[in-house]
């Protein structure tokens, strides 16, 4: 949005349009996202066992995220692309939802944050894991996704308020 309150993302005339981001200096720029996949208790010991058919599922969703990420640009219309130039993605079981979660940090030198880029990552990464798991058990729900913390730009640090 910009000061007066009006969405970037359309024209004059209420039409879509990519932000003209060029005439911002470059800085640092860091976003970190975050989600959950909740499972049965039984489908969560079959991946940390290993002992999934299609194979390691939390290696493929971890590299499912970082690939999300960079494609990021190709999957939401407005995006800009941007040369990201670190990507992390963590998925752990967690035995108390039980199911996955999934953390995402996503850092460039650019114009432009990586909000996006941190969001799909996580995304890409639960919706991978389903994939993976959905013949085994189909009432998997993800949940929670979300922006933690974003670093940078005219608009410096913003932190999600704890969860309560």
């Amino acid at each position: 949005m910009t000061d007066d309150g009006a969405f970037t993302h359309l024209d004059e005339h209420g039409r879509p349009r990519m932000v003209d981001v060029g005439d911002k200096p470059i800085s640092r720029r860091i976003a970190v996202a975050e989600g959950h996949i909740r499972m049965s208790a039984e489908t969560l010991a079959a991946i940390v066992a290993g002992d999934t058919p299609k194979g390691n599922v939390l290696l493929i969703a971890q590299l499912a995220g970082i690939t999300g990420a960079k494609r990021t640009p190709d999957l939401i219309p407005l995006c800009h692309s941007v040369p990201l130039t670190s990507v992390e993605v963590v998925v752990k079981p967690d035995a108390s939802l039980p199911g996955i979660r999934v953390t995402a940090t996503v850092r460039v030198d650019a114009r432009t944050g990586v909000e996006m880029e941190a969001l799909t990552a996580v995304s890409c990464a639960l919706l991978t894991a389903y994939d993976m798991c959905k013949a085994r058990d189909r009432g998997m729900v993800i949940e929670n996704v979300r922006l933690l913390r974003k670093e940078g730009g005219r608009s410096g640090t913003w932190s999600a308020p704890e969860e309560g």
